[in-house]
């Protein structure tokens, strides 16, 4: 048997959240709209993940890290084009790639030996010190912006794996430029939810022997940002 005094009593907690949050939705705007002056701080946690393309569709990433930018320049631009500039820079304490796994051996006619396996799973650290983003002026609570930057990955084992000889011969440092899009939602004015796709281009710059390389992966990121005037 339900109480009523207790369903009564949760059931105006959920009235007052719900009507919290749909006053917070009615006020909520965006901290760059308009022709606001102020230069906005943003710091958030962020989690990434995406797929090889092309011939390397079998490898796989995620990663979970942190975001900080700085809106350097007011909104300038004319029409749709008008925005400002943003630095940021991107940390990824946890990197992960999840590749095929495949046997090495070497053949002397008439028989091939076996001589170990590579691939599976890389874990390393990301840091993208270089981010240039243009972020949209607009005025409601959703704001796109388009970016592009340069990082470095340091895995723990050389990356990424190839076949032939005793070892994989690449590095474990490579770079990543990139270029990506995506969009912020306010919630209010100093909260958003953000998303993004990025297409991330992973090299060694030949610091191995050899630089086969990711020529291009698609990576999707979600992520939560607090916002300081």
């Amino acid at each position: 048997m339900i109480r009523f005094d207790r369903f009564a009593g949760k059931f105006l907690v959920l009235c007052f959240l719900f009507s919290g949050f749909v006053a917070l939705a009615q006020v909520a705007e965006n901290p760059m709209g308009g022709n606001r002056t102020t230069l906005p701080l943003e710091f958030g946690v962020k989690a990434q993940g995406g797929l090889g393309t092309n011939d390397q569709t079998g490898f796989k990433f995620f990663m979970l890290g942190v975001h900080a930018g700085k809106v350097l320049t007011p909104n300038v631009g004319p029409g749709l084009l008008r925005g400002n500039f943003e630095y940021a820079v991107e940390v990824y304490p946890l990197w992960q790639s999840y590749t095929p796994r495949f046997q090495r051996s070497t053949c002397t006619l008439p028989a091939c030996l076996v001589t170990g396996s590579a691939g599976g799973t890389f874990t390393g650290v990301s840091i993208t010190p270089v981010l240039l983003r243009w972020n949209f002026a607009t005025t409601g609570r959703v704001v796109p912006w388009i970016q592009g930057g340069g990082g470095v990955i340091w895995t723990n084992h050389k990356y990424p794996p190839i076949a032939g000889g005793p070892a994989d011969n690449t590095s474990v440092w490579n770079f990543t430029p990139q270029f990506g899009v995506g969009a912020r939602y306010f919630i209010s004015p100093r909260r958003s939810i953000d998303f993004g796709a990025n297409a991330v281009h992973i090299s060694s710059a030949s610091l191995g022997d050899k630089n086969p390389g990711i020529n291009a992966s698609v990576q999707f990121t979600i992520g939560y940002t607090w916002w300081k005037q």
